[in-house]
């Protein structure tokens, strides 16, 4: 049986929250809108969604109770993620000026990396966990975890586009290459803050 009409409303609200509200995947999404276009950066914000849809699914349909029994694994995936963020926050940092020869010799964050970063991403564990264990009923299991996941990618998806579209549209006030520059170091200061979870996230799982 499927979820009912009320707790699939509260699911959505839920999934537009957690969604568009900063995180690793937004500040990103924010900083690849300013220095690659909204066009460029259309495979990134759709890595995020399917990859986050594939983990959610991954989530419900038993991942989670892997987790549980080797907590130890689920802590080398933390790690590994925080690791990844420092590097892409690295890669932001040190991002050169918006010129049409830099912009054809630079690469913004694909589909396969955008979708695999949501397997070291803290918040999108939280997400996932969150979606499985509060609006996931246990009549009719299965097909109700595919249903959330194919919800919260269908909300998650013009979520963050808007944080692409946001950040193409401060491309123009960033022309100069000191507040360019000035932008990108504050995005990736705010990615290394957003492994501050990274203390909490572990209680997902215990």
């Amino acid at each position: 049986m499927l979820a009912s009409a009320d707790l699939l409303t509260a699911f959505m609200l839920f999934a537009f929250v957690s969604s568009i509200t900063p995180g690793p995947n937004n500040t990103m999404l924010l900083a690849s809108g300013v220095n690659f276009g909204v066009r460029r950066s259309i495979p990134h914000a759709m890595g995020i969604s399917i990859g986050f849809m594939i983990l959610v699914l991954a989530v419900g349909l038993g991942l989670g109770e892997v987790f549980k029994v080797w907590p130890t694994l689920y802590t080398l995936l933390r790690y590994v993620g925080a690791a990844y963020l420092l590097y892409l926050a690295w890669k932001i940092a040190t991002s050169g000026p918006l010129s049409a020869d830099s912009a054809q010799t630079r690469q913004p964050l694909g589909f396969w990396g955008a979708a695999a970063f949501q397997w070291v991403n803290p918040k999108a564990w939280v997400m996932a966990v969150g979606a499985i264990t509060t609006y996931t009923p246990a009549q009719g299991y299965v097909l109700n975890v595919i249903v959330i996941a194919a919800l919260f990618a269908l909300v998650n998806l013009p979520s963050v586009g808007i944080w692409v579209m946001f950040g193409s549209a401060l491309r123009t006030l960033l022309q100069n290459p000191r507040w360019l520059m000035l932008f990108n170091v504050l995005m990736a200061l705010l990615l290394v803050i957003s492994l501050y979870p990274l203390l909490f996230v572990e209680s997902a799982f215990s």
